[in-house]
C-alpha cells in the first residue's frame, strides 16, 4: 500500500477512535460503518473478501438517471464521519463516487467511442483519453490505484482500445502482431483497412 493510503486508512481510524472509547465495530453500524469500509476498499485495487458487503451496498445504489446514481452514491460515502474530516478526504469521497465502477477498461471502452467522419462515410475510434473522473479517482493522493489502473492499448486510428493492467503486455504483443499483419497486407495490396473493423 502507498503512504498516502495508509494516511486515509488512520483518517479513518481517527473517526473511529474519536468517537469515543468503545471500539469502532460496537459504534458504527448500518450503513454509516459499511460507508466507511466502502471508502477502505475502494481506494485499493487490492479488495478482500471482507469488502463484498460494502462494495454490495455502494454498487446496490442505482438510479434512473447516472447523475442521480452518482448523487446517491456520494450521499451514502458521506455517511462515514471520516469522510468530511479534512478537504483530502472530501477530495476522495467525491472521486470514489464519480469513478468507482466507471474507470475499468470494459466501461471506458464503451463510453469513450466516438464517430469520425460524415454520416455516410466514417467509423468510430476509442479515445486514448482518459476521463477526468478517472484521473482524479485513479491519481488521488489517498487512493492505491496506478498499478490496477486501465492502460491504453495502440493508437486511436488503428483500432486502439483499454485494457485491464494486468492483461496489458499480452494485449500490447496482440495490438502490434495485427498492426504487422495490416500493415504487411497493406503493402502488398490486399487489405482495405476501413473494413477490418
Amino acid at each position: 500500500m502507498r503512504k498516502k493510503l495508509l494516511v486515509a486508512a488512520l483518517a479513518l481510524a481517527g473517526a473511529f477512535g474519536s468517537i469515543g472509547s468503545a471500539s469502532a465495530q460496537d459504534m458504527l453500524t448500518g450503513d454509516t460503518r459499511l460507508a466507511c469500509e466502502a471508502i477502505l476498499c475502494l481506494s485499493s485495487g487490492t479488495r478482500p473478501g471482507e469488502c463484498s458487503p460494502s462494495l454490495s451496498r455502494y454498487f446496490g445504489i442505482k438510479m434512473k438517471k447516472l447523475s442521480d446514481t452518482l448523487k446517491a452514491r456520494l450521499n451514502f460515502l458521506q455517511l462515514c464521519p471520516a469522510s468530511s474530516q479534512s478537504s483530502e478526504m472530501s477530495n476522495l469521497v467525491e472521486a470514489i463516487s464519480r469513478g468507482a465502477g466507471r474507470c475499468d477498461a470494459q466501461s471506458l471502452n464503451r463510453t469513450l467511442v466516438f464517430w469520425r467522419g460524415s454520416w455516410d462515410d466514417g467509423d468510430t475510434y476509442i479515445s486514448n483519453q482518459m476521463p477526468g473522473y478517472c484521473a482524479a479517482y485513479t491519481g488521488h493522493q489517498y487512493t492505491d490505484l496506478d498499478d490496477t489502473a486501465p492502460r491504453y492499448v495502440g493508437d486511436p486510428n488503428r483500432g486502439g482500445h483499454w485494457v485491464e493492467s494486468q492483461n496489458y503486455e499480452s494485449a500490447l504483443a496482440a495490438y502490434n502482431d495485427r498492426i504487422r499483419k495490416e500493415d504487411e497486407a497493406r503493402r502488398n495490396g490486399l487489405y482495405d483497412y476501413r473494413n477490418s473493423r
